[in-house]
């Protein structure tokens, strides 16, 4: 195939990237580089399956060629309001990322009798009541809250897709994706494994807020990027969860970071009221990927950490 991949020089995207082109595909990435980085794309100069398109996806998108997939990977993703990365400092790129861009690449896809795929999030079920989330949950989400930029731009995504699939009769597919960890996550991306990783590179604390029971499950980009290949070459047309069902708190993440890294600076709890959106606990229910497209993620939250240290150590220069 010769597949369309927006996003492609962020965290996932430019993963994303590298399988597809493993597989014998030709791809064309695009990205604006707001939260992207040209450098995850940069070992990928000169080979002959791979062109690179500079654009932001909400404006109209013009692709040379036809194509067979499309993959929307461009947004914002990182939670984190003190990252200058995060969503939160960029509510506008984020809603147009998700509104318009979505829009246009489903133009892109429907122009080309192409399959479609959306890269949507957990967080569309919000601070959920349900535990774990399967995709019928309906979610518990402020359409309001500073969160909601990134939340409701994905729900929108979500219906508009649908709305494709069903109207146009579109190929089209939606991969709930839930937190994923890994080599070229952005030095500032903001979220909790990049950060105590980098506090305990340098040997210092690892900063936990509250209590540290919160709790997430971390999924490890090669195993996320397998699922969500998997799902492209599928015929599932209905949202599928995909993220590690193992769930972790915060706390423990921690004291595993730590003890990999041979960091003996410990712990440092902070106060911090937690956001009225900011979920407490987030695992997803993976039985449709299960049973739908034979995948589960097999790396450990051990071995994944010990994949991802030796990135950032050479971003730190302690390599």
């Amino acid at each position: 195939m010769r597949v369309l991949i927006t996003g492609a020089a962020g965290f996932l995207g430019s993963h994303l990237c590298d399988r597809l082109l493993r597989e014998g595909h030709q791809v064309v990435g695009m990205d604006n580089f707001i939260t992207g980085n040209s450098e995850n794309l940069a070992h990928l100069a000169g080979n002959q399956n791979f062109l690179f398109i500079r654009h932001d996806v909400s404006n109209f998108i013009f692709v040379p060629g036809s194509v067979d997939a499309v993959l929307h990977f461009a947004s914002p993703a990182s939670p984190n309001e003190s990252s200058p990365l995060g969503y939160i400092n960029l509510p506008i790129q984020t809603m147009k990322a998700g509104a318009l861009g979505t829009h246009n690449t489903l133009g892109i896809a429907r122009a080309n009798d192409a399959r479609f795929l959306l890269a949507s999030t957990s967080e569309i079920y919000g601070d959920p009541l349900e535990h774990p989330q399967t995709e019928s949950y309906w979610g518990h989400v402020d359409p309001i809250g500073k969160r909601s930029v990134y939340d409701e731009a994905k729900r929108f995504a979500e219906a508009l897709t649908m709305a494709y699939h069903r109207f146009h009769g579109l190929d089209t597919r939606i991969a709930r994706i839930f937190n994923t960890y890994g080599p070229r996550m952005h030095i500032d991306d903001g979220r909790v494994v990049p950060n105590f990783i980098q506090q305990a590179l340098r040997l210092e604390p690892l900063t936990v807020y509250g209590d540290g029971v919160q709790t997430r499950s971390f999924c490890y980009v090669d195993d996320m990027v397998d699922g969500i290949y998997r799902l492209l070459i599928s015929e599932e047309h209905e949202p599928i969860n995909i993220g590690n069902p193992i769930e972790t708190s915060i706390h423990d993440l921690a004291l595993i970071i730590n003890s990999l890294t041979n960091n003996s600076a410990g712990i440092v709890s902070f106060e911090r009221k937690r956001g009225p959106s900011d979920p407490q606990r987030r695992r997803p229910d993976i039985s449709r990927a299960r049973n739908n497209l034979n995948w589960e993620p097999h790396i450990s939250l051990e071995e994944g950490i010990q994949r991802t240290t030796p990135y950032f150590q050479g971003k730190l220069g302690l390599a």
